[in-house]
């Protein structure tokens, strides 16, 4: 499932990010449940919707300094893999940039994701 940026009811409020609503029509058994959410921030929601895995950008990784310092006040991950209770949350740094076209500390990066079946015992 998807849903919109984090930040886009600010533009329009028929636009807020729902996680919950974004199952609406899922098989109840339905698993994994994996969410596309550009913005971290969207990962106590999804946590409490009930997903399994989130997949987001937006950070860049920090970027460059100041940027590596202030992005963590506003999001609560900025790269890599995380745990947030029982959600598992991914975010990519990306390959591009935001504003001025540099990196320093946070290289680019293209992820490849391999989903894999669990094992049912032993």
């Amino acid at each position: 499932a998807g849903v919109t940026d984090y930040t886009a009811h600010h533009f329009d409020a028929s636009h807020r990010s729902d996680p919950q609503q974004a199952l609406r029509g899922a098989p109840a058994q339905a698993a994994p449940k994996l969410l596309l959410a550009h913005q971290p921030r969207s990962a106590p929601a999804a946590a409490a919707a009930g997903f399994d895995l989130q997949l987001s950008g937006h950070t860049h990784g920090g970027q460059f300094l100041p940027w590596n310092w202030l992005v963590p006040l506003q999001q609560p991950y900025t790269a890599g893999l995380h745990r947030h209770g029982e959600l598992w949350v991914y975010i990519s740094r990306g390959t591009g940039y935001w504003g001025p076209p540099k990196r320093l500390g946070a290289p680019s990066e293209i992820t490849r994701l391999r989903l894999v079946a669990a094992t049912s015992g032993p």
